[in-house]
């Protein structure tokens, strides 16, 4: 067993139910948290710009855009097999599947793909502004926490999606029935 599956029991559950919470935790302080970071540093000079000068919108949006979705890949998927482990989500976990390859590999897709969307779309947007544009402060903040929070739900639930194709139904529920 896993040392997480080792710490705390998790309740009997579904992997909806569980998938449900889990985002709502991941959300709520990712959203709270990149906005406070993203609007104290911009409100330091009042505005910014999208790549030039020290609290520039792509030093703080790109690394963002590549490391949350790697964590929360990472930890989703870790948890949610911890849960298997512990038989509180009533389903299987493939015994061929080599876990630490599947997840590393995930987690790198996961973080190259977001990261070079977010750039792409920052530049797209840079071109069709003026070099010289200052953005407001606060709306790029809380465009920072949208798109944290974007980010927070849709890798909570993806990497579980194609983590599906390694699960199968319980065979407790299975021989219970027969």
């Amino acid at each position: 067993m896993t040392r997480l599956a080792e710490t705390k029991k998790i309740k009997k559950t579904t992997l909806r139910r569980f998938l449900r919470k889990r985002a709502i935790y991941y959300i709520l302080p990712n959203v709270f948290f990149n906005f406070l970071v993203a609007y104290a540093s911009f409100q330091e000079l009042g505005y910014t710009h999208f790549f030039a000068g020290p609290q520039s919108l792509a030093r703080l949006t790109l690394p963002m855009a590549i490391f949350l979705p790697v964590v929360l890949t990472m930890d989703i998927i870790k948890r949610v097999i911890a849960a298997i482990e512990q038989e509180s989500i009533e389903l299987t976990l493939d015994n061929e599947l080599n876990r630490n390859r599947f997840i590393m590999k995930l987690c790198i897709i996961h973080g190259f793909v977001t990261g070079l969307f977010v750039f792409i779309c920052l530049l797209l947007a840079q071109y069709n502004l003026s070099t010289h544009y200052k953005l407001n402060a606060t709306a790029m903040a809380i465009l920072d926490a949208l798109l944290a929070g974007v980010l927070s739900i849709l890798f909570t639930y993806l990497p579980i999606k194609k983590l599906r194709k390694h699960l199968s139904e319980s065979s407790l529920k299975t021989q219970t029935i027969e």
